[in-house]
């Protein structure tokens, strides 16, 4: 097992090499894949390939995003801090430490209890307080705590979710998700203008189907701890 000096060693040539390198610009989602462990987000059984650029299991059918991919989500949210955001998907729990180190507050949506219950306890361990995990139907959002300023889906949706648009701000709120089928999507952005909003298409994705009432039909209704 690496000693914290060479995760810290792995981070940095990780930003250099997977993400500055191609056309991750924004410094506070530098800073921020500088500074969050992954390491401490993926199990024991694949520290070794903790920094790589790809995606790992994480349990559920579930896995945790490339490097690559969750610096592009992040970027294309726009943050610049003091932000409210809405993340759906929690899974492990490492896009949202990536959050909460820019934005002011994560709320994030898991569907399954085993996960979020484990990544709530490592982002208490590693000092975040300025997030609330939920367990719940991501698809429908947080209709409570709107509305965002940013949403982020990290899971596949058959379409734009329209309880999602409906919880941005209504001036420039942005929603960034994967659109798509089963098999592969397009990274989108979704920019709320009032009542009516823009989509930006960008890079080809392929991610685990988001599922509820405006995802995909659910695989397994089990997300019991």
């Amino acid at each position: 097992m690496a000693t914290e000096l060479e995760y810290q060693q792995l981070r940095a040539e990780m930003v250099s090499d997977q993400l500055v390198i191609r056309d991750i610009s924004d410094t506070l989602v530098v800073d921020a894949m500088l500074k969050v462990p992954r390491h401490k987000f993926v199990s024991d059984e694949y520290l070794h390939l903790a920094y790589h650029d790809r995606p790992l299991p994480i349990g559920e059918n579930q896995t945790i995003s490339q490097p690559y991919i969750v610096a592009m989500m992040s970027q294309l949210l726009d943050l610049h801090g003091g932000e409210t955001v809405l993340e759906i998907g929690t899974g492990c729990g490492y896009q949202t430490a990536v959050l909460c180190e820019i934005a002011d507050y994560v709320y994030s949506v898991e569907r399954y209890a085993r996960l979020a219950s484990r990544a709530g306890d490592t982002l208490t361990d590693l000092g975040y307080d300025n997030f609330e995990l939920l367990v719940g139907d991501g698809s429908q959002g947080l209709a409570d705590m709107a509305p965002f300023d940013a949403i982020i889906v990290t899971a596949a949706a058959p379409s734009i979710p329209g309880p999602l648009i409906s919880q941005l701000k209504r001036d420039s709120g942005k929603l960034v998700l994967p659109v798509g089928n089963r098999y592969g999507q397009i990274l989108s952005v979704a920019i709320r203008d009032g009542d009516t909003y823009a989509v930006e298409n960008h890079i080809s994705v392929r991610f685990v189907p988001l599922q509820g009432r405006y995802g995909f039909p659910s695989d397994n209704a089990n997300t019991s701890v």
